[in-house]
């Protein structure tokens, strides 16, 4: 069977291009109508795990179970640059995360130590995702060090990946260990939004 991997809706801080960490935004009209075309689109998991933050149990609450919460899937913690557009975080800064995955920003997190969080949730996870579908909603760096864990790459491969909001991934975990099925899937056509009355 399948971990299958969901990253939230839209929020107004992504429509914006700003980075997302720890700030609680809602989810958009949009972002309830992706949602809400997900929840239709894939199949009923047995269970659903969801990060703590609201973007994520706003959209776990559409595939009608009980929502779990792993702390382990929260969003990376881009400290005093959570907020910040992303044209406006300093080249250096993105050359330094990039190649160096214990860089820390300040107050914030590495990469590394989403990695390994990561890595221990899925771990986790794995032999109940062996013989049953488990949804898993999280944010774009968990879920790209999902992909990574899945793939047994180091988090450096997470800069190589493009996972866009309300899309999906898929691993598949068997004897030999786990595979990925799917990466930055869309398996919902989005609905147009509601006719004003």
């Amino acid at each position: 069977m399948t971990l299958i991997l969901v990253r939230h809706g839209q929020t107004a801080i992504n429509a914006q291009g700003r980075l997302q960490g720890r700030l609680d935004a809602p989810l958009t009209d949009l972002g309830r109508r992706q949602a809400a075309s997900l929840g239709e689109a894939l199949a009923r998991p047995a269970r659903v795990i969801s990060s703590p933050l609201g973007r994520c149990l706003e959209t776990a609450e559409v595939f009608g179970l009980p929502v779990e919460v792993d702390e382990r899937w929260i969003e990376i913690d881009y400290g005093a640059l959570d907020g910040v557009a992303l044209a406006e975080v300093p080249a250096a800064v993105w050359g330094r995360w990039r190649t160096d995955s214990a860089f820390v920003p300040a107050g914030g997190e590495s990469m590394a130590e989403v990695k390994r969080r990561v890595d221990q949730a899925c771990e986790a996870l794995a032999t109940e995702a062996a013989t049953m579908d488990l949804v898993v909603v999280s944010h774009v760096s968990p879920i790209k060090a999902a992909v990574s864990w899945a793939l047994g790459v180091s988090e450096a491969a997470v800069w190589r990946m493009f996972l866009d909001v309300a899309a999906v991934c898929r691993i598949s975990v068997g004897p030999s260990g786990p595979s990925l099925l799917t990466f930055n899937e869309r398996p919902h056509p989005i609905p147009p939004p509601a006719p004003e009355a």
